[in-house]
């Protein structure tokens, strides 16, 4: 291999100009047969695969996960078994609605997305900071997410939009209520709790299971942003919170959480207050105190943001033995979604980057498909069952058994209390909490067009409380609701 500072073509060869593309003549035109510029400027068209249709805009670390309670009794996933066991992993953080060029500091859920590269395969936790939703089925997801882009005529944000689909989502009320208040804006990335929201299935060594609910605690606490300042910032820095996280690394300033679990025993699903598999609903720590698991440490910044940041892809269906989905219909739809929304925009051999490839021999019967850039394993055996000594499935490893009654049909939760949380949630907060809340909702509901759906989103804020929602009504000049 040659040690010559030559710039080549990506085939190798060596390239005598690269200022002056070749042109008949002096003027020109340019010659089809510059293969390298023809090269350069195909690849350049290439450089920026398609954006995540959500999560767009996102910043990212490596760093360690630290088992300081073992939990063996409850899961036999290695990654969180014996104290002081280390396992390597990645975070992407990011928000949720505007595009890859868009603001970080912009009222919005924060992505939390955790890769685990465990010695059984990789585990992705793919939350949130908050540890609720708007919704609590994943068939209404590409809707509420159109409702937060731009409207496909004026290309502009539609709080109309935004507010209608609230307002016939009542489901939406207590994410709703989180977002507009304090926490809606986090002040650095350091600085917000993360949540994998969903219910998750811990099974341990004697195929005993319980229920599971994840909560990263951050180290640094909990500091917010007002509104003044979030927009301050998102004309003067936009890239605020990407550039303190990468700072903050940089100089040894390690942000660390601490991982916290809830469980409950599986036969409590049938019998508690709320259907604990909707992701629109909370646990109480009264009745299911959080259990202290381990640390995560963000210790070293990417070395290059498309290869580690842009290209990072997570699923919450990337699970190891111990770790299995729930019944949620919200997290339902995202074992599939995410993965296929992965094969589209970075290719289905997305999972052998090394940003995302296990730290562990992968060996399976998947072959060929778009930028397959490993040996395509070679000439060995392609199918299974086969008489060549393949590699085969193990019985132990199979997803333990659960029972399923009833008709196949759509069907709703069977619980339709949209606002018991979001008024404890209300009632919870201090009474300058409620006074920025309300600001922050008339602010954000003003510029709807229509009187009838503020009305009805108001109707909603009044069955969380009364007073929630009459200070709403005034403060949009509106028609108090009457009792309901």
């Amino acid at each position: 291999m040659s040690n010559s500072n030559n710039l080549t073509t990506s085939w190798g060869a060596p390239v005598g100009d690269n200022q002056n593309s070749m042109t008949a003549g002096h003027r020109g035109p340019t010659l089809i047969q510059d293969v390298h510029l023809l090269e350069k400027l195909a690849h350049f068209n290439r450089e920026r695969v398609p954006e995540r249709v959500v999560h767009a805009k996102g910043a990212g670390a490596h760093g360690y996960f630290e088992v300081t309670n073992d939990m063996s009794d409850y899961t036999k996933a290695k990654v969180f078994n014996g104290v002081g066991k280390r396992t390597p992993m990645f975070i992407r953080f990011s928000t949720v609605a505007g595009e890859l060029g868009s603001a970080d500091t912009v009222r919005d859920p924060r992505g939390f997305a955790v890769k685990f590269y465990t010695e059984e395969g990789n585990y992705d936790l793919v939350g949130n900071n908050t540890p609720i939703f708007f919704i609590r089925d994943a068939i209404k997801f590409p809707d509420f997410i159109h409702t937060q882009k731009r409207d496909p005529r004026t290309h502009l944000k539609n709080p109309t939009a935004v507010w209608d689909f609230w307002s016939l989502s009542p489901e939406s009320l207590h994410q709703v209520t989180y977002l507009m208040g304090d926490r809606g804006i986090p002040a650095t990335l350091r600085h917000m709790n993360g949540y994998g929201s969903h219910t998750f299935k811990w099974v341990n060594p004697e195929g005993e299971a319980v229920w599971v609910k994840y909560h990263f605690i951050s180290e640094q606490g909990v500091k917010n942003m007002t509104a003044d300042v979030a927009d301050k910032l998102a004309g003067e820095n936009p890239d605020y919170h990407t550039e303190d996280l990468f700072n903050a690394i940089e100089k040894g300033d390690f942000p660390a959480w601490k991982l916290f679990v809830q469980i409950m025993p599986l036969e409590d699903a049938n019998t508690y207050r709320f259907d604990p598999f909707d992701v629109t609903k909370v646990w109480s720590h009264k009745d299911y105190p959080l259990v202290e698991v381990g640390r995560m440490v963000l210790n070293q910044n990417p070395e290059n943001y498309f290869a580690e940041v842009e290209q990072a892809t997570f699923s919450p269906g990337n699970f190891v033995p111990g770790i299995e989905a729930s019944p949620d219909k919200m997290l339902q739809g995202r074992l599939f979604a995410y993965a296929d929304a992965h094969r589209y925009r970075v290719g289905v051999n997305h999972n052998q980057l090394p940003i995302n490839r296990p730290r562990v021999e992968v060996q399976n019967y998947q072959r060929d498909g778009q930028m397959r850039f490993d040996g395509n394993v070679g000439g060995s055996v392609y199918y299974e069952p086969n008489s060549f000594g393949g590699p085969k499935e193990g019985s132990q490893h199979k997803q333990t058994a659960f029972a399923v009654t009833g008709q196949a049909d759509s069907v709703a939760y069977d619980s339709d209390d949209h606002y018991t949380q979001a008024g404890d949630l209300y009632r919870l907060m201090s009474e300058e909490e409620r006074t920025r809340l309300v600001n922050t909702i008339v602010a954000a509901m003003k510029p709807v067009t229509i009187n009838e759906i503020k009305l009805r989103q108001i109707q909603h804020f009044y069955k969380a409380d009364p007073e929630y929602g009459t200070r709403i009504a005034e403060g949009l000049g509106l028609p108090v609701p009457q009792e309901v």
